[in-house]
């Protein structure tokens, strides 16, 4: 591979190439954008279309976003997935063409799922070009989430991970369980490994009395993300009904987001006879979701333990902190090492036991704000994105400084 020097006063090249969410709404992915941007680098983007975001080009903050048309989300079966990712993969190549010609990069930094944009930075890889990769994910585990199974497209999966990990200069993870990964799974070197945690700008976040729109009587929960089949959103409308089993019939629920898996869970409210009971905004962004998350009460996530889950950090949890939020969760490895004494934490998987600490915060409501109050305190302390970004610049003085 030819190398070439990078003075100082060279302006640095980024493309960031990502397959499932449009930029801006990644909004991990936009953190990074603005804080390389804000540092010097001359940043690029290649990502789908979807959700208003649907402009082939734009310049946003200084970011050049090239997005392309997406395919529907493959929801099972090879093909499907081959499909979905064949189509993404085409216009990766198509785009870089493009990006290359108008401004260059001497970085290509890859965000999965898929695993799959190490074929990208293998075609530039001769020119120079380095590749980073941003471990957003665990696909093989998220795939046995997903489907409950592993077979064949798991086997696959797991050697897409290594084939990542082996084409990678430098791999920036979202925890330490996934930097472990790295190390142990993908046999990178621990200095090539950074810890870049996701979590809001706490400049951004800020706590506030909401959109009295979204209030309803007694205790407002909330959940905001992507609303697929692994969330554990049955779990959640199963502790509602036994919270309306208990007597605790004042309680609404307010869904902040959208995803293929919405009208799944709408027929799950509705067979419990709950639709009263909770409120479906549909995606919102900016303003109007901080809107929305102050005027929930208890932040609830969810997501049930499995292999992928025990070992991610949860968005969804560090904007419930951020808001002084006081959270309920199943017993999760690093749902533990997010929040702390800032949550309750539930038995695996068990929705009874969810709604009865659900209940205990209802009850106990001003515990419940203390607990909120330690929560924004623990990101202000050591989890906010102004934690992460030195440890993202320190990522690509790594990746820089390779031959």
């Amino acid at each position: 591979m030819s190398s070439r020097p990078y003075p100082d006063s060279a302006i640095r090249r980024v493309l960031i190439v990502v397959e499932n969410l449009p930029v801006p709404l990644d909004r991990r992915v936009w953190l990074e954008a603005t804080s390389l941007t804000a540092a010097g680098y001359e940043v690029s983007v290649i990502c789908p279309m979807g959700r208003g975001w649907n402009k082939t080009y734009e310049l946003i903050d200084g970011i050049h976003i090239h997005r392309h048309p997406a395919p529907p989300e493959a929801h099972s079966g090879a093909i499907a997935y081959a499909r979905e990712y064949a189509h993404a993969i085409r216009h990766w190549f198509r785009l870089a063409r493009v990006i290359r010609q108008e401004r260059g990069f001497d970085v290509i930094h890859g965000c999965n799922p898929p695993d799959l944009v190490f074929l990208l930075a293998l075609r530039y890889r001769l020119a120079g070009v380095r590749y980073l990769f941003d471990h957003h994910d665990v696909c093989p585990e998220l795939f046995e989430a997903k489907f409950g199974k592993r077979g064949l497209l798991y086997g696959v999966m797991r050697l897409w991970e290594r084939m990542t990990f082996a084409c990678a200069h430098v791999s920036i993870a979202t925890n330490e369980s996934f930097a472990r990964i790295a190390r142990d799974r993908g046999g990178m070197a621990p200095e090539d490994v950074f810890v870049v945690r996701s979590a809001p700008r706490i400049e951004k976040f800020l706590p506030g009395a909401g959109d009295p729109e979204y209030r309803n009587s007694g205790t407002m929960l909330g959940w905001i993300g992507i609303i697929g089949q692994q969330e554990g959103l049955e779990l959640l409308v199963e502790a509602v009904r036994h919270l309306r089993d208990m007597g605790k019939i004042d309680v609404h629920v307010l869904i902040i987001g959208f995803g293929p898996h919405q009208p799944v869970i709408e027929a799950e409210v509705a067979r419990a006879g709950l639709t009263d009971h909770f409120t479906f905004t549909g995606a919102l962004y900016g303003e109007a979701m901080l809107g929305a998350l102050n005027v929930i009460d208890i932040g609830v996530a969810p997501d049930p333990k499995n292999a992928m889950n025990d070992i991610s950090t949860m968005n969804k949890v560090m904007e419930y902190m951020t808001l002084e939020k006081p959270v309920v969760q199943f017993d999760l490895t690093e749902g533990r090492a997010s929040a702390g004494d800032a949550s309750l934490y539930a038995r695996a998987n068990d929705p009874r036991d969810l709604a009865d600490r659900i209940a205990w915060l209802m009850d106990n409501p001003d515990d419940a704000r203390v607990m909120g109050r330690r929560g924004r305190e623990r990101v202000l302390d050591r989890l906010s994105w102004d934690h992460s970004v030195p440890q993202l610049l320190a990522a690509y003085e790594r990746v820089f400084s390779k031959d």
